[in-house]
């Protein structure tokens, strides 16, 4: 990367008619992120329930062992493109905000018009409520042994919401303390996942665990790992989408740069460590699932894959840890994304973004973003109470992971407009030396970008039978429900531009 992508350019420096640039009235007053927090924000971001989950999803999709490992390699290869992506916009505006910051300096004209669409996007959506959910179900597993009712699940899940908001709300500090430990707790999980995998390929699957005698059966996956290659350009691509969203968060350290210490050198180390080493343990665990377990144990099973790793391996007991382990990684996933979500809304509020903007903008009583974290926590209580199970709980979910394949298209490509753009040049953005992106940057831009838009073009096409996600809502409803919340915030611009508010 050239000097000038990694050095900070604002400070200084005067350009309030293009976006963001102008300082905010209510900047932090200390940094306390460094290095290792921030590399744990992003790990504890894109570490979820996913990798318990998603791999059988793959192995199902793309129909054979090969085929699973090489989509989980390019998935790898889009996200580190992305953090590369962000790193620069990163540098160039380190403050709290991330997208937000990007867009505007992108779309300075009609003025404010692409901040009101961004308000939408990022205030009213429950970003935390469906790993909440995911949480509030396998804690009561654990913890009672059985199915849980609703009411319970509910109950637990609005639970863990509340506490993230009141923690990082009220007690900041400790707050990044406790994701740190939840961080390091959820590494440790993986390594016993890892682990597993790998006494499975050494000593075979027990026959003692109740399942088919055939202690060795796991080891035909390697045999031959290209058999049963899905030839169904569907299918293939459901699969890479399902690894990509596995990916989804590695810009959760760009939302709170205010508060990184030496923010443009902390991103551009914790950034693709934290990717590099996510995209490792990923690899690792899919051959761990792969050697515990046949293929057909692992596309038919219906359960959690780690779960069936673990039965074939230590017996049925183990199966309330399991559970747990779940459990603690969401909760650490659910303090991530409420520490960004809180840092997104306070700064809407920063920039008269939002209705009642000084309040939302307030760090008071702690030195916290306290209503903004309370505006999140709002909307995910919203979810998790009133949208019953079945198609509307997934539609909702899925208007979180949509609108953000735009805006990651939007800020990647709209790098390659300003390395070609003439009015890079200009005195007002001379500054940021964008003609002077390196090629690496050009291509990993190139890159992500395109991975996006294949991501916002792919739920148009009308999936297979067996990815059908809705039984009875047309599979394009959060399309349509996505570029409904833009056109909200399109619409509140309008509003406000006849009613003279400013």
């Amino acid at each position: 990367m050239s000097s000038s992508e990694g050095e900070p350019l604002l400070a200084g420096t005067d350009i309030q008619q293009y976006g963001p640039s102008q300082s905010s009235p209510h900047l932090y007053q200390k940094r306390h992120i460094g290095i290792f927090s921030a590399a744990l924000i992003i790990f504890n971001r894109i570490v979820g329930a996913g990798i318990f989950a998603t791999p059988a999803l793959v192995l199902g999709f793309s129909g054979s062992i090969g085929m699973a490992l090489l989509l989980w390699v390019l998935g790898a290869l889009i996200a580190l493109a992305g953090m590369q992506v962000f790193i620069v916009w990163g540098t160039e505006f380190p403050r709290n905000g991330g997208e937000k910051n990007y867009l505007e300096y992108l779309f300075p004209h009609p003025r404010r018009l692409i901040t009101s669409v961004y308000a939408a996007y990022a205030s009213l959506l429950a970003w935390a409520a469906a790993i909440a959910t995911i949480f509030g179900e396998y804690l009561c597993k654990a913890l009672l042994n059985h199915e849980p009712s609703s009411e319970l699940r509910k109950l637990a899940s609005f639970a863990s919401i509340t506490f993230a908001f009141l923690l990082h709300g009220l007690v900041l500090r400790f707050g990044l303390r406790l994701q740190n430990l939840l961080g390091v707790t959820k590494l440790l999980i993986v390594l016993i996942i890892i682990a597993t995998g790998y006494v499975a390929f050494r000593d075979g699957i027990p026959t003692e665990s109740g399942l088919p005698p055939d202690r060795w059966r796991a080891r035909k996956n390697f045999f031959d790992i290209w058999e049963g290659t899905s030839r169904n350009p569907n299918s293939l691509c459901i699969a890479l989408y399902n690894v990509i969203f596995s990916f989804a968060g590695f810009t959760n350290v760009n939302y709170a740069l205010s508060e990184v210490h030496n923010p443009a050198r902390t991103i551009r180390i914790a950034g693709p460590l934290a990717v590099i080493m996510v995209a490792t343990l990923y690899l690792l665990s899919n051959l761990a699932y792969f050697a515990g377990a046949s293929k057909e144990e692992i596309t038919n099973s219906g359960t959690l894959v780690v779960a069936l790793l673990m039965r074939n391996i230590w017996g049925e007991s183990i199966e309330r840890w399991v559970d747990f382990g779940v459990a603690l990684s969401t909760f650490g996933s659910i303090l991530a994304v409420s520490f960004s979500q809180g840092r997104v809304n306070q700064e809407l509020g920063k920039y008269a973004a939002l209705p009642f903007s000084s309040f939302w903008a307030s760090d008071n009583p702690c030195n916290a973003p306290l209503a903004g974290l309370g505006l999140h926590w709002f909307m995910c209580s919203l979810v998790i109470f009133f949208v019953p199970q079945g198609d509307v709980y997934t539609f909702v979910i899925n208007l979180t992971t949509y609108p953000l394949t735009i805006v990651n298209a939007t800020v990647s490509l709209g790098l390659i407009y300003l390395f070609f753009s003439q009015s890079s040049l200009s005195s007002a953005h001379r500054h940021h030396h964008w003609n002077h992106l390196s090629f690496y940057t050009l291509f990993c831009a190139t890159f992500f970008g395109m991975a996006n838009v294949f991501l916002f073009i792919l739920p148009f096409m009308k999936p297979p039978p067996e990815a059908e996600q809705y039984k009875h809502l047309p599979y394009w409803i959060h399309v349509a429900g996505g570029w409904g919340v833009f056109t909200i915030g399109a619409i509140g611009w309008v509003i406000s531009r006849w009613r003279g508010w400013n």
